[in-house]
């Protein structure tokens, strides 16, 4: 099987050899669920690559939706990440803990808001401490930049268009959630919601694209993906918790040369939290 990798990831000796380059922006990017009992803020101040600024994905997004982590408007975006000293024409480099976890929602929105050369550090810092790679506690006072978006809408899908996608089955719907809260047999982490998934919905939990925090070669993302049952010919959608790992799903996809595809920005945060959604359990 060939290892080719995918053109979005970096490895950390690639990014090692650029600390320090001005055109080169780190962003760390780490967030937990509950039960993974990290502090990614705590880490970040513990240590973190040189040159990295926090980007807080609690915050920099729509607060006022009701939801977790909803896009926020191309201006608030810009505004945000401007203050963290990144323009769209920047090299950026996005990494979280684990490595392939929460780093490609940023890698996918930074691009959906029109920045050009994102990238996702392949092992994230767990691998980049293991590797006695150096980190600092210094943070950054970044230099404001200005960030010109460019939105592109048809990256993300809204609730209505989900009820449609749903309804008429034109695009493939790949879950990112574990394999237990897909089929129900797990309770949803976020109270209030019925546990299962979407009508026709296929599982890919965001755990099957990487080994020890590293994106699979292209041709085990393939096969992962065929797997599923996704057809790689046809459009996809993409869905998660609250919308961060169905962009592993995306970062799979893109890395592949699959260019139809969009993320439910609601995922099951919206969807199973509502009564007048289709939800069905066991397996498809």
């Amino acid at each position: 099987m060939s290892e080719q990798k995918s053109a979005f990831v970096v490895s950390a000796g690639w990014l090692q050899a650029r600390l320090g380059d001005p055109t080169v922006k780190i962003v760390d990017a780490a967030w937990y669920l509950p039960a993974q009992n990290r502090d990614p803020k705590a880490e970040y101040a513990a240590a973190h690559i040189p040159g990295a600024v926090f980007y807080d994905q609690d915050l920099i997004a729509d607060l006022d939706s009701g939801l977790p982590h909803t896009i926020p408007s191309p201006m608030a975006f810009s505004a945000a990440v401007g203050k963290l000293g990144l323009s769209e024409t920047d090299t950026i480099v996005v990494y979280d803990g684990p490595g392939i976890f929460t780093a490609p929602r940023v890698w996918w929105l930074l691009r959906t808001m029109g920045a050009t050369s994102v990238f996702v550090l392949d092992g994230g810092m767990d691998g980049w401490k293991a590797e006695g790679r150096p980190v600092t506690t210094d943070v950054l006072q970044p230099t404001p930049a200005v960030f010109h978006p460019t939105f592109d809408a048809g990256a993300v899908t809204s609730f209505a268009q989900m009820i449609a996608t749903v309804a008429n089955g034109e695009r493939q719907i790949a879950d990112a959630r574990g394999a237990a809260r897909f089929t129900g047999d797990e309770a949803e982490p976020r109270a209030g919601m019925r546990s299962g998934h979407m009508p026709g919905a296929k599982s890919l939990p965001s755990g099957v694209f990487s080994t020890g925090g590293k994106l699979k070669s292209l041709d085990a993302l393939r096969d992962t993906i065929e797997g599923a049952g996704i057809d790689l010919d046809k459009p996809v959608v993409t869905t998660c918790g609250s919308g961060l790992t169905a962009a592993i799903i995306m970062l799979a996809l893109q890395s592949l040369g699959h260019t139809d595809n969009t993320l439910y920005d609601g995922s099951w945060s919206e969807w199973g939290s509502r009564a007048d959604t289709a939800v069905v359990t066991g397996k498809e």
